[in-house]
């Protein structure tokens, strides 16, 4: 019995060690943010661990984080900094209609300010795919996003799923730390990588309807078949490694 207990393949212990995981990827993702500009790197980074812990493929989470991190540095650091712009615009325009500071109102007005949810809706969704598959997939910048946009647009139910599941994290994180501080210390503890361990059980499975063969050139095969300059460039690349 206490054999079977420790040894490190019991369930117990693999749960243990992604607990582990998700602390020093907390740390990891911390320190690599602070320029603020590479947020987006870190976040992929995040995503590719934490996408391996869910399929029990990951072998070594500080190697892991610092590959996806380099290999992903400079899309992910042009995504993030164009999704930060529009997102700053477009939480502009949202506030400039509901707080009553343009001069256009009545139907129009509320016309205007409906379109400006739907986008920035929209831009939630593309948002909330976007680093995970730049995590997981090899393509030029603008297909990423794009690719992003359709998988959240065609996989419309686990979307809102992820999307919800994320309210609810950031209600919990939010209500512990004025009612139960024990438990707000856990998501400090956690951070960022415990959204996205969260997300990655529901990402696995649509990824894998994009990458049905498991082989390590799938790492970064790209989503659609007219992408086959993406390929070519993702079997150099490794052939180079």
């Amino acid at each position: 019995m206490f054999q079977g207990f420790f040894n490190y393949d019991n369930p117990v212990w693999r749960f243990i060690g992604k607990l582990g995981d998700l602390i020093l990827l907390n740390l990891l993702w911390t320190v690599c943010s602070i320029p603020i500009v590479t947020i987006g790197a870190s976040t992929t980074a995040v995503y590719y661990v934490t996408m391996k812990m869910v399929r029990d493929e990951n072998d070594g989470t500080i190697r892991g984080f610092f590959r996806s991190f380099k290999e992903n540095f400079r899309q992910a650091t042009a995504i993030w900094l164009i999704f930060l712009a529009v997102g700053l615009i477009l939480a502009f325009d949202i506030w400039f209609f509901v707080t009553g500071q343009s001069p256009v109102t009545g139907a129009a007005g509320m016309f205007l300010t409906a379109i400006s949810g739907g986008m920035m809706l929209l831009y939630v969704f593309t948002y909330t795919y976007v680093f995970p598959i730049q995590a997981r997939f090899y393509n030029p910048v603008r297909h990423t996003i794009r690719n992003a946009f359709v998988m959240s647009v065609r996989h419309l139910f686990q979307t809102v799923g992820i999307v919800c599941l994320d309210i609810l994290l950031v209600i919990g994180a939010v209500a512990s730390l004025f009612y139960m501080p024990q438990i707000s210390a856990l998501f400090i503890l956690f951070g960022m990588p415990l959204w996205a361990f969260a997300n990655s059980y529901l990402f696995v499975p649509i990824f894998k309807r994009y990458s049905p063969e498991e082989r390590d050139v799938s790492e970064m095969k790209p989503l659609f078949d007219d992408e086959d300059e993406s390929v070519k460039e993702a079997v150099d690349r490794l052939k180079n490694e």
